[in-house]
């Protein structure tokens, strides 16, 4: 009689997903259509002629166009040295090493640094890749509130002089309410309670700080962080990330770090397609400045109509709406408008806070923003009306 193992996991599978889809929790793939507010292309560079140019010179100067193994065993080449001393200089610290995603460097990055016998300091807000990393290590952790700089503070000063290590773990940017964190004042606590202090840039490259170098540079504290992430998938128009900080620390993360030990290496072309947008994206000054003013027009513009924008301080303006019907109705409305916008639900984010994450570029027209605001007002009236015929 054949197994009926497979039958019984498939079973399994379908009670999960059936128990999604009576929450309205169920995800599913689907290509974006209309003036798009899901990207994290902020500068625009994933669609820019001249680093797709530069791609393609890159592919026609390529001696292979494979990683073919482990940057340890084939995949080494001098593109990607050159690659990493450069962003380093860009990152205002002494070296680089490029993982092949945000997500493996910060999983890399934690679970080989800190151990059972260290404790981390993490804002309850931090993405999920640096919660994984953290999960791995295994350090102990303290979650303090977001931003509430006085109970880390209090958690600091309650391990003082406590022989473990001590690592505080934040964003620069947070991806879901789009503020930022006071990284000054995170360095001087780190500074003042013998912590050392890890930066994700991941939605602050390319568009924050001189240059586009990110928060740490702007609040210039670069060089004094113990690792800083910055990605290339974002303002980059790419793909990967950096750990940008001490030597010591890439020849470390070499050694130690699994996510890029046992990785392929992305191809060599693939080195020079980053450096090519990290040289375009050092020029985009204006498009900095519009994008973070078009960005503060929005959040103002929401919050006049009566709409909860958390504290949105950056290009990503969440549209908090709470509960998950009412939020998957606006994305639905949203979208039929001309609008491509997705609702984010638990568990990205915690329950009752369920939002519109309105992610701003570049190449969104400040008319198309406008129009936006006016359609969400439109999606709130008629909401409104539904819900007064149903009680009538």
């Amino acid at each position: 009689m054949p197994s009926d193992v497979l039958s019984v996991w498939k079973a399994v599978l379908r009670k999960d997903l059936r128990a999604l889809e009576e929450r309205n929790l169920c995800r599913t793939l689907a290509e974006i259509r209309g003036i798009n507010f899901c990207s994290n292309d902020y500068l625009g560079l994933a669609e820019n002629p001249a680093l797709r140019q530069s791609v393609v010179e890159a592919v026609g100067r390529a001696s292979r166009v494979g990683g073919t193994g482990s940057r340890l065993l084939s995949g080494e080449t001098g593109d990607w040295q050159d690659l990493e001393e450069r962003f380093a200089e860009f990152a205002g610290t002494e070296a680089a090493l490029f993982f092949t995603t945000g997500y493996a460097a910060n999983l890399g990055l934690l679970a080989s640094l800190v151990g059972k016998d260290d404790v981390i300091y993490s804002d309850v807000l931090n993405h999920a890749s640096l919660i994984d990393g953290m999960r791995l290590s295994g350090a102990r952790k303290v979650i303090y509130p977001h931003l509430d700089l006085e109970a880390l503070e209090r958690a600091l000063r309650q391990d003082s002089g406590a022989p473990w290590r001590r690592v505080i773990v934040t964003e620069s940017i947070f991806s879901m309410d789009g503020d930022l964190a006071p990284l000054g004042q995170l360095a001087e606590l780190a500074e003042k309670y013998g912590a050392a202090l890890i930066v994700d840039e991941a939605h602050a490259t390319g568009v924050h700080g001189p240059a586009g170098r990110g928060l740490a540079a702007a609040a210039g504290i670069a060089g004094q962080v113990l690792a800083s992430i910055h990605t290339c998938g974002k303002a980059l128009g790419s793909a990967g990330g950096f750990v940008c900080g001490p030597e010591v620390l890439k020849d470390y993360l070499v050694n130690h770090a699994r996510t890029f030990v046992f990785s392929t290496a992305l191809p060599p072309y693939f080195a020079r397609q980053i450096a090519a947008a990290l040289d375009i994206a050092m020029t985009m000054d204006h498009e900095r400045q519009e994008l973070v003013q078009r960005s503060a027009r929005l959040a103002e513009q929401l919050k006049a109509a009566g709409f909860k924008t958390a504290g949105s301080a950056s290009q990503i303006v969440p549209v908090i709406l709470g509960n998950v019907a009412d939020t998957l109705d606006a994305a639905d409305y949203l979208q039929r408008d001309g609008f491509a916008v997705k609702a984010i639900r638990p568990p990205t984010v915690p329950d009752g806070s369920s939002r519109l994450r309105l992610s701003l570029t570049s190449k969104i027209p400040e008319a198309e923003l406008k129009r936006l605001v006016k359609s969400l007002i439109s999606w709130r009236s008629l909401r409104a009306s539904v819900a007064v015929a149903k009680r009538a």
